[in-house]
């Protein structure tokens, strides 16, 4: 069994968790807080700290301010610091394709495996939302198949600068005056659809050679993208087990179909849990969630995710896909909101309340470990 610890919103895996008791908004920003993350699933076994991240504050709307937690540290500062206080944990660091350049994240996840002597992956991802695009130069979002072309040329652009050096390449010897060995450096000149790089990287491989790649796309774009190249896909964790057990080996299959083995390809189901000392106290934690939850902010993460604004719908009368569907953002997302109203009729209020309640799984430590 493989374990990842992953950190979105830094106060837990709901918008507004943090105001949870026992939280510590205020040490959002502080190493420490995420000191002790790192160190406790390290202790417990896990394979990995994954730290999610995104390039932009979600102020589509108001509520996403006021209520959401949006801060957060720059990955690769972070768990660069983190390197000093783990061991054996590896330290993943979310990287946009789509307003990235290979170059930086070449280096970038080439120093964290070195500074943390072979533990570091990299979680490729699309960006998803245009108030990104903003925040370089472009008024809204690449499309989502030319994101996943991009991304997948940003991938074969990075493998390609982290084979810039032979293995012993770099051997300074002070007595010769000889650093390294103009044969074993070898020069990209890639020329693609998105990308013009010539080479070499200013760093020698990397201590893992390629350091491990894991992605989180669930549409047909981002599930090819993950046959070719991921080591480990993230997968939603609420689906019936038919379906969990269809897409699995979609993704297996995809691998074999790349010319890569079966087992090359990890599968890594979401899991969200809700402790408590007994069953009933941990559905009252839920409970609790909810509560914390003001109507307005749950509306407007319904419409950020359909692409449509429901401020002037009801939230107690029946609701139904009455508006030109599709959303360039998380398809996997919409779908499951899509679904859902096709197979059970729901108000608003309903609606986002199940959708809540479906990613978490309520329980004792030891119900949720069996």
């Amino acid at each position: 069994m493989i374990l990842t610890a992953m950190l979105f919103y830094p106060g837990g895996e709901h918008l507004t968790s943090w105001r949870l008791p026992g939280g510590r908004p205020a040490d959002y920003l502080s190493v420490g807080y995420y000191e002790d993350f790192a160190r406790t699933a390290e202790r417990a076994g896990f394979a990995a700290v994954f730290y999610a991240d995104e390039l932009y504050v979600w102020d589509r709307f108001p509520s996403g301010v006021e209520h959401v937690a949006n801060l957060r540290p720059e990955p690769f500062g972070l768990l660069g610091a983190l390197t000093r206080c783990t061991e054996r944990i590896g330290l993943v660091a979310t990287v946009s394709t789509t307003y990235n350049e290979p170059f930086h994240t070449a280096r970038q996840v080439g120093s964290l495996d070195f500074l943390s002597s072979g533990r570091a992956g990299w979680n490729l991802v699309t960006s998803a939302s245009d108030e990104e695009a903003r925040n370089f130069g472009l008024d809204r979002n690449l499309d989502h198949a030319a994101r996943y072309r991009r991304g997948a040329e940003f991938v074969e652009v990075v493998h390609g600068l982290w084979d810039s050096w032979d293995d012993g390449a770099v051997a300074p010897d002070v007595a010769s005056g000889r650093y390294a060995d103009p044969a074993g450096m070898h020069v990209l000149d890639h020329e693609g659809e998105f990308f013009r790089v010539r080479g070499p990287l200013n760093l020698p491989r990397p201590p893992q050679g390629r350091p491990v790649l894991f992605q989180a796309g669930s549409s047909e774009d981002g599930r090819r993208l993950a046959g070719r190249h991921a080591e480990a896909v993230f997968v939603p964790g609420s689906a019936p087990l038919p379906g969990a057990q269809r897409l699995y080996e979609d993704y297996k299959s995809r691998a074999v179909a790349a010319g890569r083995a079966r087992s090359d390809l990890l599968v890594l189901p979401a899991l969200s849990p809700v402790l408590g000392a007994t069953t009933a106290q941990a559905r009252e934690r839920v409970d609790e969630i909810e509560a914390l939850t003001p109507d307005r902010l749950s509306l407007d993460w319904l419409s950020h995710h359909l692409g449509v604004d429901l401020s002037d719908r009801p939230l107690d009368e029946e609701f139904r896909f009455d508006f030109a569907g599709g959303s360039n953002q998380v398809q996997t997302v919409y779908e499951g909101i899509r679904k859902l109203v096709d197979r059970d009729r729901f108000t608003l209020r309903e609606l986002y309340r199940v959708m809540l309640r479906r990613r978490f799984l309520p329980g004792t430590p030891e119900e949720v470990a069996d």
